[in-house]
């Protein structure tokens, strides 16, 4: 097994800081730029929803083979050479998924998109829990809130372009040459290494490496059931109109990014401890008021509810693998991040297979059961 060992030639300070903000916004631009193209994607190439279903798998595949191998280039090549990569990746896949009409083309296109996030997300992660380490402040969760804010910002400009009639190859163009100045801005102060630590390129996560992992898991789940079904279960199950289903998502995304933005401060008076455990039990409570209060107003309550507890459990989750000694965190952070992904993509085909078998209220009864879970596990891990 290859051994790795790269002494740090730069401390992190204010610079690389600042560049691991704006490298974390682009990941949660590049990722949600995509969305409002799926529409444009699925009417072009004439796809039901079932294939477009089973095209988007392409996606989280290309992600999750991607993150581990970013890791390992990350610490040969430095986070600055590989976020750069990635950005580049995402920028040419980018003009493929407004233009391509063919399966294999939409395929190979988002199989190369979603390797391109899955090497900056993964990478810009290992970069912040270097960086945070070095300043001995807390500081994940408003990493992560860049990349919420990321997200905001890429739906909602790619939507107004289209709005306007900007044509789908027109708005990708624009989002690419957003994405380059912002990697000119950022490229110079990442890290141009990957790791502080020796220890071996390539290992299966264990240990409190993969407790924390299953805790992300389960986060990440909850995220990918609000993103998917949410608007399901709102008109489906408390009558709203479709055209205003949407809200239920808008109001998880909207807390969760201000829930990050503002966690460092609540990191630092509760403790991580606290946070992971009111935080799960805040976003199981709140899914439970999204999932069996009667009208879909204190519906989005719940919803809101959901992304305040979920907002700084997974940021305080990283600042914790950073600091385990049992795997280096070249090898751990991929690896939680890895598990984080497969949450997402699993959350909507797992709730799907349950409601099948019963219902969407007993499938996210059975999400809240998981996060109070988490909460405990908080309590167990002691960060």
């Amino acid at each position: 097994m290859t051994v790795i060992s790269t002494p740090p030639p730069v401390l992190p300070g204010r610079l690389e800081q600042m560049s691991t903000r704006i490298a974390f916004f682009i990941a949660g631009f590049g990722i949600a730029a995509w969305a409002p193209l799926v529409p444009y994607a699925k009417a072009r190439a004439g796809l039901d929803e079932g294939t477009l279903g089973l095209l988007l798998l392409c996606l989280g595949v290309g992600s999750i083979l991607a993150m581990p191998m970013a890791g390992l280039l990350a610490t040969r090549f430095g986070c600055r050479r590989v976020v750069s990569a990635g950005v580049l990746l995402i920028c040419a896949a980018l003009p493929l998924l407004a233009t391509v009409s063919s399966i294999p083309a939409l395929m190979a296109a988002l199989f190369m998109f979603g390797a391109g996030l899955g090497t900056v997300d993964s990478t810009v992660n290992l970069q912040a829990v270097i960086v945070e380490r070095a300043s001995g402040k807390t500081m994940m969760s408003g990493f992560h809130g860049l990349f919420s804010l990321g997200g905001i910002v890429g739906a909602a400009g790619v939507s107004a372009l289209l709005g306007f009639g900007v044509s789908p190859l027109g708005a990708t163009l624009v989002v690419i040459v957003m994405l380059l100045i912002a990697l000119a801005k950022a490229a110079p102060h990442l890290l141009p290494y990957g790791s502080e630590s020796s220890g071996p390129a390539f290992a299966v996560p264990h240990g409190i490496v993969l407790f924390i992992g299953g805790m992300c898991f389960i986060v990440f789940l909850a995220e990918g059931a609000a993103l998917d079904w949410s608007a399901v279960f709102l008109a489906q199950e408390r009558g709203i109109d479709t055209a205003y289903a949407g809200l239920g998502y808008a109001a998880f995304a909207l807390t969760m990014t201000v829930g990050r933005l503002t966690g460092d401060s609540i990191v630092r008076r509760l403790g991580a401890t606290k946070v992971i455990v009111f935080g799960g039990l805040t976003a199981a409570a709140g899914l439970f008021v999204a999932t069996f209060a009667p009208s879909w107003e204190a519906a989005l309550v719940g919803y809101a509810l959901l992304g305040v507890g979920c907002s700084n459990i997974v940021p305080v989750l990283y600042t914790a693998v950073g600091k385990q000694t049992v795997m280096p965190e070249s090898v751990a952070v991929p690896a939680i991040t890895t598990l984080g992904y497969a949450g997402i993509l699993a959350g909507p085909a797992l709730i799907g297979f349950i409601a099948h078998g019963s219902s969407l209220s007993f499938a996210f009864g059975l999400m809240a059961v998981l996060l109070v879970a988490v909460a405990i596990g908080g309590k167990v891990l002691k960060v």
